[in-house]
């Protein structure tokens, strides 16, 4: 990847509708060798994926959860990671070091939906011990990707 990808990268992550003749002019790039490049990063694994970001409130999940997950003693770690990664409430699930096995970013409808979730997490034997965090507003959101 030279810095041109990366320029290519930046400008689609800012806009990934963006016109490849306008990317081009920005790269000194012809489209099609812009469209190659796109091809060729995304045939990569180095673009993953294009998307929408998406306002949490008009999808009606206006509540931000962190939730610090420790897993029981016995939890099957691989069945929490394939159950994090399916559950439509939890955005990103990282698995950290510390005191915490996990830490989930999570989006509700209200804050009265926190303990449903929790209550589920239970249910299935993974929850230990948890902490949650209500973020009340964001300095900087990466965005939200609905599911």
């Amino acid at each position: 990847m030279d810095s041109t990808d990366r320029k290519i990268i930046s400008l689609l992550a800012k806009d990934a509708r963006r016109a490849l003749s306008d990317i081009g002019t920005r790269v000194g790039l012809s489209p099609s060798a812009v469209n190659e490049r796109i091809r060729r990063l995304t045939a990569s694994g180095a673009i993953r994926r294009f998307t929408v970001e998406a306002a949490p409130e008009a999808l009606d999940l206006p509540v931000l959860v962190f939730l610090w997950i420790g897993l029981r003693e016995d939890a099957d770690e691989a069945a929490f990671r394939a159950f994090a990664s399916a559950h439509p409430a939890i955005e990103e699930c990282h698995h950290v070091t510390g005191q915490w096995s996990y830490l989930a970013r999570v989006r509700l409808p209200d804050i009265g939906a926190i303990e449903p979730l929790l209550d589920e997490i239970k249910a299935q034997r993974f929850l230990g011990r948890s902490e949650t965090v209500i973020a009340l507003s964001a300095a900087k959101d990466s965005g939200m990707i609905p599911r």
